[in-house]
């Protein structure tokens, strides 16, 4: 932790400002589609947004803390160890009687008195801190197959762990994660290819292996096959989308929040946002969310180090390829599975979690605005001399 200097260039500001906007967001949405729901669930309209509400005020204070943080410091090797172990044992925990707590069929989360952790959300940034470490210190093994099999062996420990949950969705994000870290780290085409076809191949196989996943499968392919089971949560989505159509129904006036959209407030609040908000309202919010990923590939892009540019890479993959997921979901494009929609699902976890990534990021920028100055006083320092 190290103190900014009064004439210490800000770095990128659109990256906090632009989280904090979209997480604010989130908590409006999630009043919005959860409001009927806790009325009639727990007797309080409030139940959910005022846990958002936490959430967003703690993630805040995480986006400051973090984007205090020297970047240099985070490649340490405790550091790096620690990032990727306690989220290995977190998982390992969800397995313990007691503490791992099941909901609709699953068993993804831990709890400690009436505090509940998804370790699988912490996973995903600690991959991306031990990767970035590990792969910047070693620029010339990662071209060797030897040489990328410690993250290999990383990502896939984190993957098996978050698959027998069972959570598919989040260990395919995870693998994809892997696949585009071990790529940017200088990865050979060959090696790629070596992991990634036999990966591709896994993923039937992991469908087959479940019938729930089988039946998603089918529902994607015909909802209207099974319109009251599988296909139902599909259905409302599009009627949703549809509703809405090119302007919405009007800030807290959809019709499908009203019990008829499953999970309305979590991995599917998108299509509430669409049918209260309409066409428009969905381009808006997705252009904020692009110019945020935007912003991290152009920190990643003038980063002066591999681990700075690895470790703005990685945060802003996380970001991109979650909300590029729940999206085409929410759509019908690919099969259902449960993902949030990253910063403005319900869920503290991810919220903040997410909103301190962003502060590391930040982070990240500052460092990159640092070292231009010291170029720039340095380059007119030598003309002037």
């Amino acid at each position: 932790m190290r103190l900014k200097r009064s004439n210490e260039p800000l770095g990128d500001l659109l990256i906090p400002l632009l989280c904090v906007l979209l997480a604010a967001f989130g908590v409006l949405a999630v009043y919005s589609a959860s409001r009927y729901t806790a009325k009639t669930q727990y007797g309080d309209e409030w139940y959910f947004v005022k846990k958002q509400a936490i959430g967003f005020a703690l993630g805040v204070v995480a986006i400051v803390l973090c984007g205090r943080i020297d970047p240099a410091k985070l490649k340490g090797k405790r550091f790096r160890y620690v990032a990727l172990i306690i989220p290995i044992v977190l998982l390992a925990l969800v397995f313990v009687p007691g503490i791992g707590k099941s909901n609709y069929g699953a068993t993804r989360w831990i709890g400690f008195g009436g505090v509940t952790l998804q370790p699988s959300e912490l996973a995903k940034y600690g991959f991306v801190l031990f990767a970035s470490a590990y792969m910047s210190e070693r620029m010339d093994k990662m071209r060797t197959f030897t040489g990328v099999l410690p993250v290999l062996l990383a990502g896939g420990i984190l993957c098996v762990l978050i698959i027998i949950e069972p959570n598919m969705s989040v260990t395919m994000c995870v693998g994809l994660l892997m696949l585009c870290m071990l790529f940017l780290g200088g990865m050979r085409i060959k090696h790629f290819l070596v992991i990634f076809l036999p990966a591709l191949l896994l993923v039937p196989i992991l469908i087959v292996a479940e019938p729930y996943r089988l039946s998603r499968l089918s529902a994607f392919l015909d909802p209207w096959e099974n319109p009251r089971g599988e296909g139902y949560q599909l259905i409302q989505s599009l009627y949703a989308l549809g509703n809405g159509g090119w302007f919405g129904t009007g800030l807290f006036r959809s019709r499908q929040k009203y019990r008829f959209l499953p999970f309305a407030e979590s991995d599917f609040i998108l299509s509430i946002i669409g049918e209260e908000l309409g066409f428009i309202g969905v381009f808006v919010l997705f252009a904020v969310s692009g110019l945020l990923i935007w912003r991290g590939i152009k920190t990643a892009k003038e980063a002066d180090d591999f681990f700075s540019f690895l470790l703005s890479s990685g945060i802003t993959l996380v970001y991109g390829i979650q909300t590029a997921i729940n999206a085409l979901v929410v759509s019908g494009s690919i099969p259902p599975t449960g993902i949030p929609l990253p910063l403005i699902s319900s869920g503290n976890t991810s919220l903040i979690i997410t909103m301190a990534s962003f502060g590391v990021l930040y982070a990240v920028s500052k460092r990159n605005a640092v070292k231009r100055q010291e170029q720039i006083a340095s380059a007119f320092s030598y003309n002037k001399a």
